[in-house]
């Protein structure tokens, strides 16, 4: 029996508005692929960021764009992985889909994609806590917030406020929880110019910060690389990411700039094959690697924690950033929950 296919979109809204160094989120857009081949049913979820991904475009070209690459898969009963390289929202859509799909046609759940220990529900995933942009006060909130509900590993947000004010929240937490305590990670979405960022860096260095994403702004590669030789923290990279889809030229920027972390989004970053690849490509030069979400529904959210459970194995220490899903209003049931600092598929 042939693969039939149906694309929906449906629009998510923010319990809060998520603000961003690219502007505050109130809602957001998804596409969810729906594939049936007789009484079996499997599906995936596209969410391309607006301004972000380098698939984004206006929602009557990405839904025929997607529609097309479906059909073909239908056909085919294949993704042509390379066809689909520079469309990574689409993708991991169409991936997950298709492993949902795979798994209930094998006589088991769809929403089970990975035989591993977390999808079985034998263990969680440590996750960060994540606290947003916003003035002051808000981030002095949701920072007690996450320090509360007793996250070992807080993520914050700057760029979006006065840097003096975020330094103190950073003071803050240190004041309280030693970095053997509580692990703190900085994105500054490229916040910084590259004449102020070693700067800013080597005052931040001195509260014990994990790593810094994406100091500047993607696409100054020479720039990137002075700063990853010559600062005090460790960077990470993330927008730099995006949009660099052929495995050769993964393996070039990451010998240019030799950051000392990567971090992967299968919605931005090359669906689940193409983050496989920048992975195994990290691995081999010696940098470190972990994998977060990028505001999908649970259904996608679903999909990238199997994944990640299926690419570090069963015994995860470094926490991923799998925490999103609490963000809607209007979610789509799954059964995954927050556990202290840990993420369960029950």
């Amino acid at each position: 029996m042939s693969i039939k296919v149906n694309v929906s979109a449906k629009v998510l809204h923010f319990k809060q508005p998520a603000g961003t160094s690219r502007g505050v989120y109130l809602t957001r857009k998804i596409w969810l692929i729906h594939l049936s081949d007789g009484d079996w049913h499997g599906v995936g979820e596209c969410a391309p960021l607006p301004d972000l991904s380098c698939d984004a475009m206006p929602d009557e070209q990405y839904e025929a764009k997607l529609n097309a690459f479906c059909e073909a898969f239908c056909t085919k009963g294949e993704i042509d992985i390379d066809a689909m390289r520079d469309y990574p929202s689409m993708l991991f859509g169409l991936e997950s889909a298709a492993l949902s799909l795979q798994a209930a046609k094998q006589g088991g759940k769809g929403d089970i994609l990975f035989d591993t220990a977390f999808a079985r529900g034998e263990v969680g995933i440590p996750i960060n806590g994540l606290v947003w942009m916003g003035n002051y006060e808000e981030m002095l909130q949701r920072m007690e917030e996450k320090l509360k509900l007793g996250f070992r590993c807080v993520k914050l947000k700057i760029g979006a406020i006065d840097f003096d004010k975020e330094l103190d929240l950073v003071k803050r937490i240190r004041d309280r929880f030693s970095h053997h305590e509580v692990e703190l990670r900085l994105d500054a979405n490229g916040g910084f110019t590259y004449d102020e960022a070693l700067y800013k860096l080597e005052l931040l260095s001195q509260y014990n910060i994990h790593s810094i994403e994406q100091p500047i702004k993607q696409g100054q590669w020479a720039y990137m690389a002075d700063l990853c030789r010559e600062s005090p923290l460790p960077i990470a990279l993330d927008e730099e990411l995006i949009g660099v889809n052929n495995p050769e030229m993964k393996q070039h920027m990451l010998s240019m700039i030799k950051p000392r972390y990567i971090i992967l989004k299968p919605s931005l970053h090359g669906g689940m094959s193409g983050c496989r690849e920048w992975i195994d490509t990290a691995r081999e030069m010696g940098i470190g690697s972990w994998i977060t979400s990028a505001l999908e529904s649970n259904i996608g959210l679903n999909a990238i924690a199997q994944f990640a459970s299926d690419v570090y194995g069963d015994n995860i220490t470094m926490p991923q950033g799998l925490g999103t899903g609490q963000l809607f209003t209007d979610n789509i049931p799954m059964p995954l929950t927050i556990q202290g600092d840990m993420l369960f598929l029950r």
